[in-house]
């Protein structure tokens, strides 16, 4: 095994991962049931102590 193959082997997978984790950011994110959550923590910097 040389360089090279190591090299193709991580530039694919590493995509394939980061593409993978991006998108379960984007659905936790997205999600409907989480809404309430961020709109929550949207808000905190406006409240008064």
């Amino acid at each position: 095994m040389s360089y090279e193959w190591f090299a193709n082997f991580a530039q694919t997978w590493g995509l394939i991962g980061f593409m993978s984790l991006f998108g379960l950011v984007l659905f936790y994110a997205l999600k409907p049931s989480n809404k309430k959550m961020f709109d929550e923590a949207a808000r905190i910097p406006l409240e008064k102590d």
